[in-house]
């Protein structure tokens, strides 16, 4: 029995999204003031997004480094406060002009020079377990810090271009890159220092006032990563170390061409021979820093699509089989039990229901995905069961609002006349109280729909390249949410 077998309610929000003053959310005053009026009102879950670095796209599921945290969380009012940087080293900065979204570009210069003050100070001012945190980290940190540096060296440029010693790994190439690169390896190191420090603390704030996170773990890493540089035997890649095909979804009703997501797929063959040895690291290190797992893409590890690397779309691919029960066998003999929600939406084959009902994990329940005008939806609240994980939106949904603004007149229609309404301006309010009153042991309400924000709010739309991942709050609109009512109708429908 896990937490989420328990009926709970929680909200998602991403670190990110936090007001603040310095550009983009961070692990300060802020998500601590968040987790407060999580308790208030009664709720069990903070969901949040991936905390790993962005990379492409400003994508948390584009990343330098599953492992990694994102240095942009880390809060420089709490470094002050500890004597590493003085408010006059960041206040006057420009971080961007619009509250209510993350400039990435300011922040890749602006935040840059503000850690470099920090790791400078910190040379003087250095932190007794500073070394210890470097040790027990070491199976990641040090691959990390090096490819880090050595990208830096190069202008930034993908591993895939670095010159055949460094690209491949060799000896000599790794220690003479390590000894070069030794101030740059040290400099990165230390925010993954600050970060886990900061994170550490956030976590067990949240945990002393009943708050559980639910972190995301996606399924793929970044072509263009520490973890695909370090550990390549554990992808299918060329001896170039160049994909031979990467990961997407086929063409269907929402995507003409399919999804083209670029990342390379795992060599389960040799995940096997190693005994899943990288995702028993991988998801040891994720049961650290949360207390649910969100597992991205489920149906892939059933089977999983792949395009040959170079398509232009993902019009042309094949189906390879994932390792099933196998992998998450394993993982629980090596682990023990741990809390997973399954990300199991989009088309779902007779295969992938029974790996879901073989796991016991619960999947998920898009309420945006019910009101189908074409036929009846499998996301219809009476459809779900128990052991399912119900939400208004995720990540990849537009608000509520937006959604009654772009879907179609027929599918809203649908919706309104399911709820007994007369017209569509109660949907917001109608379906948030539809997840909560629904069978599912878990509700994860979004920020956006609490706040009653339209289709600027959204954070990603799949598919697309930029202008994602961007949404801020303003603390200002957090303040305008009625937690006190949400707290009454987390105690009317049993979630309390």
């Amino acid at each position: 029995m896990t937490v989420l077998d328990s009926r709970r309610n929680g909200v998602l929000m991403g670190i990110s999204s936090l007001p603040g003053s310095t550009g983009i959310g961070t692990m300060g005053k802020n998500a601590y003031k968040f987790v407060d009026l999580l308790h208030d009102a009664g709720q069990t879950y903070w969901q949040i997004l991936p905390i790993c670095p962005t990379g492409y796209g400003d994508s948390p599921y584009q990343s330098f480094s599953t492992f990694a945290g994102n240095p942009y969380f880390i809060d420089f009012d709490m470094l002050a406060e500890q004597g590493f940087l003085s408010k006059a080293d960041y206040e006057n900065v420009d971080w961007g002009s619009d509250e209510h979204f993350v400039d990435y570009g300011l922040l890749y210069v602006n935040r840059k020079k503000v850690f470099e003050i920090l790791v400078k100070n910190f040379a003087v001012k250095r932190s007794g377990d500073f070394d210890s945190f470097c040790e027990e980290n070491s199976f990641w940190l040090d691959d990390y810090s090096l490819f880090m540096a050595v990208k830096d060296a190069h202008g930034g440029a993908a591993f895939s271009s670095w010159e055949d010693g460094i690209r491949c790994r060799t000896q000599e190439a790794l220690k003479v890159w390590t000894e070069k690169e030794s101030e740059r390896i040290n400099y990165y190191k230390v925010l993954q220092y600050f970060f886990y420090k900061q994170w550490g603390m956030l976590k067990r704030y949240a945990n002393s006032k009943g708050i559980k996170i639910i972190g995301d773990v996606p399924i793929y890493v970044s072509g263009d990563s520490s973890d695909a540089w370090a550990s390549p035997s554990c992808f299918l890649l060329d001896q170039n170390l160049v994909p031979t095909v990467v990961a997407g979804c086929p063409p269907d009703a929402f995507s003409p061409t399919g999804q083209l997501w670029g990342n390379p797929v795992y060599n389960w063959d040799y995940m096997k021979k190693t005994d899943y040895d990288w995702w028993k690291k991988r998801l040891a290190m994720s049961l650290k820093s949360y207390d649910v797992i969100r597992l991205d893409h489920f149906r892939g590890f059933e089977s999983f699509y792949t395009i040959p690397y170079g398509s232009k779309d993902a019009c042309r691919g094949s189906w390879l089989k994932g390792p099933g029960m196998d992998l998450f066998n394993s993982l629980k003999e090596s682990l023990g039990e741990f809390p997973v929600i399954a990300e199991d939406l989009g088309f779902l084959t007779p295969e992938v229901k029974q790996l879901l009902e073989d796991s016991g994990f619960p999947g998920m329940k898009v309420l945006q995905f019910a009101f189908d005008s074409r036929e009846e939806s499998d996301y219809l609240p009476y459809r779900y069961t128990r052991n399912s994980v119900v939400y208004t939106g995720t990540h990849d949904n537009d608000t509520i609002l937006g959604w009654i603004e772009t879907a179609s007149k027929e599918d809203v229609a649908v919706a309104v006349k399911y709820y007994r309404i007369e017209n569509a301006e109660k949907l917001r309010e109608e379906m948030m109280i539809s997840a909560m009153e629904s069978v599912s042991n878990t509700c994860i309400l979004t920020m956006q729909d609490l706040i009653g924000i339209g289709r600027e709010g959204r954070m990603n739309i799949p598919a697309t390249e930029g202008g994602n991942w961007k949404w801020r709050a303003t603390m200002k609109e957090i303040d305008s949410v009625d937690f006190k009512k949400l707290g009454e109708f987390t105690k009317i429908y049993g979630r309390k």
